[in-house]
Order: structure tokens, then C-alpha cells, then sequence
């Protein structure tokens, strides 16, 4: 009888657990093919072709490891900051938001939002923040070429 019920709960904890990714995982395409809101952003340019130019860019910097790591800060960084940052914008009196140093990659006018609406606040600041790191025009550093 108890080792039902427990079996229970795991069946309902698990299959919860792999909803909630694959709605991650169908966000997160949807979003990446869709323009970015990123205002230097070329116009109509989506995630995917971003990070796609991005990627040849890094091929071509001298030294190449310089460029690689460029994109390995972007892959271990990015899932940090985007979170701290759509929770600082969400919370702009908390405790991590008092933490946290002001960035223009942080979103304004968030404060309260519905829970529905943190997901397309995090994704906005994906993108800025990818943007930042690997878009931006630099004079130190990799020195990517422009965005195409």
C-alpha cells in the first residue's frame, strides 16, 4: 500500500519533470527562431543565425583558442546571469538584486511580473547578454568582426 503510493507520487514527480523540460526545450526553439528584440540586432536576425555567424566568426580570430573561449564564457555565464539578472529585474528591491552591480544587459520596467511573463524576460536577457559578450564591437580582446 505505501510502496504504491510512493510509487505514485515518483510516477507523478517524473512525468511533471519531463513536461516542464519539453515545454523548456519548445520555448526555447520558438523563441530562438523568432527576430531578435536586441536593438543592434540586424533587422529580422533570429538567435539561431546569430549565433550561427558567431560561431564563423570565432573560426576566423587569431589566436583560435581566443575565440573558442569567447564562446565557452557564453555557455558556462550565460545561464547564470540570465537568471540572477530576470530576478533582479522582477525584484528590484530584494536582497540579490542589492548584490548585484547595475548593468544595462538588466531589464527596466519588469518589476511584479506575472509569472507567465518571466519566461519571454528571461529570453530577452539571453539575448542581450549573448549579445553583449560575442555582438558588441570590442578594441580588446577577441576582436570578432562585425555582425553580418
Amino acid at each position: 500500500m505505501i510502496a504504491g503510493f510512493i510509487h505514485f507520487i515518483w510516477k507523478v514527480f517524473w512525468n511533471t519533470t519531463v513536461v516542464i523540460l519539453c515545454a523548456g526545450l519548445v520555448f526555447i526553439g520558438f523563441k530562438a527562431n523568432q527576430p531578435m528584440s536586441v536593438p543592434d540586432a540586424p533587422e529580422g536576425m533570429t538567435y539561431v543565425e546569430f549565433m550561427q555567424d558567431r560561431i564563423d566568426a570565432a573560426k576566423s580570430v587569431e589566436p583560435s583558442r581566443c575565440g573558442w573561449g569567447m564562446m565557452l564564457s557564453l555557455a558556462t555565464l550565460s545561464p547564470i546571469y540570465s537568471v540572477v539578472y530576470t530576478v533582479v529585474a522582477i525584484n528590484p528591491d530584494g536582497m540579490l538584486a542589492k548584490m548585484t552591480a547595475s548593468d544595462p544587459d538588466i531589464p527596466q520596467g519588469v518589476e511584479d511580473a506575472k509569472w507567465y511573463e518571466v519566461p519571454g524576460i528571461w529570453w530577452g536577457v539571453v539575448e542581450r547578454l549573448s549579445w553583449t559578450m560575442l555582438g558588441e564591437p570590442a578594441n580588446i580582446g577577441c576582436q570578432f568582426r562585425a555582425v553580418r
